[in-house]
């Protein structure tokens, strides 16, 4: 049975690099955009796309017939901080992303969102990214949508200074929902939800993967 083809943009960060190498020794074909400064940071055996990730008209012609479209597009290490850079590049990128998945007529767009629980230290980054699940799902894609919070893996392991804490918020009634819903979940979890979301056919138009989900070594869509 053929495997669908991938186009990954954000492929050359933290999440996008690994994935391309889990879905390259799996035999998938995947192509990746990048600016022409981060090619070297791709994985070999990847088809590259030389492109912004603002400018449609840069990669939309590339993007291959019924692929799925994996938007990983994102500032690194997320702070309060960078409030006006989730709008202007995580919101921007995907807007633009969504407009080119269009136009090839992808199969499923699978987007990188946040958990949506609430919290006042990173509320800008959950609203760009609440915006940008609106905006994929007002464009009619079938699509998917993760939903981690923080994602423990290689240089981003000190959340784990704070996991006994988080484990007796868990069992404490008024906080045990919230502390459930911002759970830490690891860079090997997410990338086995990231591999077995883009390699399998979502059964509805539109899914979404909670922290449960990620955690959940069978966990399909």
């Amino acid at each position: 049975m053929a495997k669908d083809p991938i186009f990954v943009a954000g492929g050359t960060g933290y999440i996008g690099k690994r994935v391309i190498k889990i879905l390259l020794n799996e035999g998938h074909v995947v192509t990746a955009l990048a600016r022409e400064q981060s090619v070297k940071k791709l994985p070999e055996g990847c088809k590259v796309v030389i492109g912004s990730p603002f400018e449609a008209a840069s990669f939309a012609d590339s993007i291959p017939a019924d692929c799925v479209f994996v938007h990983l597009v994102g500032v690194a290490h997320p702070g309060p901080k960078k409030k006006e850079q989730f709008y202007s590049i995580d919101l921007a990128s995907l807007k633009v992303s969504v407009e080119a998945a269009k136009q090839a007529k992808v199969k499923h767009f699978v987007y990188m969102s946040v958990a949506q629980s609430p919290t006042k230290v990173m509320r800008d980054y959950q609203e760009a990214r609440r915006q940008g699940e609106e905006f994929v799902l007002a464009s009619g894609l079938p699509s998917t949508f993760i939903r981690p919070w923080y994602i423990v893996g290689p240089g981003h392991y000190w959340p784990l200074l704070f996991q006994p804490m988080f484990k007796l918020l868990e069992i404490i009634p008024k906080t045990s929902a919230k502390a459930k819903a911002l759970a830490l979940v690891s860079l090997k979890q997410m990338l086995r939800t990231l591999n077995t979301i883009v390699t399998n056919s979502p059964k509805e138009i539109n899914n979404i993967a909670e922290i449960p989900d990620i955690k959940n070594p069978n966990y399909k869509p």
